[in-house]
């Protein structure tokens, strides 16, 4: 779009893939890219796939479909732009039962799986009952468990890997990212300025994609966003046999396993909502991580501990991302509060307020996202 220009504040998943989404329309795109220490996108490991056996407020399941929907289109178009290393890839998740209760709670997650795989959600393309043995056979370090669902569609995707992938293709399409901070500023008329490197900008559109620091951006031009830092710990591990199509394992409990080419296991994650901003591993956070690993599946005892990273999640107070139009403010939009599902969400919430701020009509009811709820 010509004389059109945009600023991202913000280079995680979210903010690239709104520069990326810009820059593909054509508009004159700046990322501003600090790359704090407990940036949650380069910590984490994510699971594209609809969400069992966790609770969460009905307006989630609407952009999660949407989401997962979105990421097979994403790489395709990061594809063209010579893009095609982005850590996504469809291997399949096992749901696990450990004891006899959960065993009878996994008929509900079944019954819940197949009635979305009739319902046509993204994510789901077969779903089978397994035993012991057989889910073994899939993810040979499992332990004792008294069953599995395993979901045929299930992807994962590398947060580093795809940040990179959006970033690269958003500069060939003409965007400029800026390895620096950047401070927002109110000028007449509900028009928000950005200073940066002893520059002012004035750009028609900005995204303010922050992460865990959305708020500190937001309270310099009077927009309250409750956005907080819930710190995860997620353990690294490298296995001395091949692990790459293993599937993703969840179950009835916050943490999860996955795998990358060609011997890295993903084990995580903490959920430390009173870390604040303290980028620590802790004795604590290591050791529950690693106890939920051990727990269910013991096979991995043989790993090497190839590190422990550490993310600081844009957490809301709903379980809710905070996205669209900043309502007093005549050139900002937001995108942030994705808690635990940047990675799921992300790529999608950042194009679709990218598409917003361009005068498209969101795909889905933004309503439930308003950044303004809470005030």
């Amino acid at each position: 779009m010509a004389n059109v220009t945009a600023a991202v504040i913000g280079g995680g998943i979210v903010g690239s893939s709104a520069a990326y989404r810009l820059a593909r329309a054509g508009v004159a795109t700046t990322l501003f890219d600090r790359d704090d220490l407990g940036t949650a996108t380069a910590a984490g490991a994510g699971i594209i796939a609809p969400s069992s056996g966790r609770r969460l407020p009905e307006a989630f399941y609407g952009i999660q479909d949407a989401a997962i929907g979105f990421y097979p289109e994403l790489v395709e178009q990061l594809a063209e732009d010579g893009e095609p290393e982005t850590g996504y890839e469809v291997v399949g998740g096992l749901f696990v039962a450990t004891n006899d209760d959960e065993a009878v709670r996994l008929n509900d997650v079944e019954e819940g799986s197949r009635a979305r795989l009739a319902e046509g959600v993204p994510g789901i393309e077969r779903v089978s009952a397994l035993g012991p043995a057989e889910a073994r056979e899939l993810f040979p370090a499992l332990g004792d468990i008294t069953g599995a669902i395993h979901v045929a569609g299930s992807a994962r995707v590398d947060g580093r890997l795809m940040r990179g992938a959006l970033q690269r293709a958003a500069e060939k399409r003409g965007a400029t990212i800026v390895r620096a901070g950047a401070s927002l500023h109110n000028e007449s008329g509900g028009q928000v300025v950005i200073e940066s490197q002893g520059e002012t900008l004035r750009p028609d559109i900005i995204i303010l994609a922050g992460g865990a620091w959305s708020n500190t951006l937001g309270q310099a031009i009077g927009l309250r966003l409750p956005v907080y830092p819930q710190r995860g710990q997620i353990l690294h591990l490298d296995m001395p046999v091949d692990t790459g199509r293993w599937p993703i394992i969840t179950g009835f409990y916050s943490h999860y396993i996955l795998t990358f080419p060609s011997n890295r296991v993903v084990a995580g994650a903490t959920r430390e909502d009173g870390a604040g901003y303290d980028y620590r591993m802790t004795a604590a956070g290591v050791h529950e991580a690693l106890s939920e690993a051990l727990r269910i599946a013991p096979g991995l005892g043989v790993a090497t501990l190839h590190e422990v990273r550490i993310g600081l999640r844009p957490a809301s107070p709903d379980q809710l991302p905070l996205l669209g139009k900043a309502a007093a403010l005549a050139n900002v939009y937001v995108a942030t509060g994705h808690g635990p599902s940047g990675l799921q969400l992300g790529p999608y919430s950042g194009a679709i307020v990218a598409d917003l701020a361009l005068g498209q009509q969101s795909p889905i009811d933004l309503a439930a996202f308003a950044p303004e709820r809470f005030a």
